[in-house]
């Protein structure tokens, strides 16, 4: 810093590198760094003699760097990522092998929400008032728990629910079932299941399974631990906020009631999701990934060399 209190650009580009790194595979015995901490660690290392903590701030601002927050994630491990990624995105698109989809041609988004649990509160929950939001008691008496399975009809907003004991093969198969057995899908040309990798409909047993009730399913298998490219999840997301929480239930049968009462309410004014998430996004993404992957193995290399 000169006599004027001006900072050179190479003294604020060194510190945003060091708030970009992670302080604990740099020896420091913090999980991420805090302002005060960045502060204290610039300060020792000499980076600056004196430096205060709304100046940092604003340094850090300048790119969106904020390394008291975090995230998590599942890295995607994938081999075949980019190739069934990108199958789910054009169905989205409305393609299917490079070919648009025609008018009998449906796509249905499904996934479990398991351990929908109904937890009786010790006290009752008490509703907002001036000054005050809802109070709800801290202790509960379990009820029981739901599994609930859904699917999404991405083009036409149509949603299928239907509670279950527990989830599996049958409870699966049932949702099937329920959607397959009525127009328009019943009659369809082929009906487009995008799924996850759950046990009770992953591999190429569970494709022969439902295919040889339902000749018209073409399944549709997620990469592994890629639940947000399924659009059933947003669904699952709202009912969570609208419905699930705060949790306050007598028993599963207000579980049920409630849940069901929410669907054939959304139902109404359902209409198909703004979905963003492209082509293009997907292998940005990909690059960006196998990017940062080689960039990992090049250090491992100079690590052990």
């Amino acid at each position: 810093m000169d006599v004027l209190g001006i900072f050179p650009p190479a003294v604020i580009i060194e510190v945003k590198a060091l708030a970009c790194e992670i302080p604990g595979k740099m020896g420091i015995p913090l999980s991420r760094f805090s302002i005060t901490e960045l502060q204290r660690e610039v300060i020792e290392r000499g980076i600056v003699a004196k430096v205060s903590g709304m100046t940092l701030w604003r340094w850090l601002a300048e790119d969106a760097i904020k390394p008291w927050r975090y995230r998590s994630w599942i890295f995607p491990r994938d081999p075949e990522f980019s190739y069934k990624a990108g199958q789910v995105l054009d169905l989205y698109e409305g393609f299917w092998q490079g070919r648009p989809l025609g008018r009998r041609d449906y796509v249905i988004s499904a996934d479990e929400k398991t351990s929908i649990q109904a937890r009786k509160r010790k006290h009752d929950t008490l509703g907002p008032k001036p000054g005050q939001v809802i109070h709800i008691e801290h202790e509960y008496q379990r009820k029981g728990a739901w599994a609930y399975l859904a699917a999404w009809d991405i083009r036409r907003a149509k949603i299928f629910g239907r509670l279950e004991e527990k989830n599996g093969i049958g409870p699966f198969d049932r949702l099937v079932s329920q959607v397959m057995s009525h127009e328009p899908y019943i009659s369809a040309k082929r009906v487009f299941w995008i799924m996850d990798n759950c046990s009770c409909h992953r591999g190429e047993r569970s494709v022969k399974r439902l295919q040889r009730q339902w000749p018209n399913i073409v399944p549709v298998h997620l990469p592994i631990h890629a639940s947000w490219l399924n659009q059933i999840e947003i669904y699952f997301s709202i009912i969570t906020r609208k419905v699930l929480t705060p949790n306050d239930f007598s028993s599963l049968l207000e579980v049920k009631e409630r849940l069901f009462g929410f669907q054939k309410r959304y139902q109404e004014v359902a209409k198909p999701f703004e979905w963003k998430f492209t082509r293009a996004d997907l292998d940005r993404l990909c690059a960006r990934l196998s990017y940062n992957e080689e960039i990992e193995k090049g250090e491992l290399v100079a690590a052990c060399c």
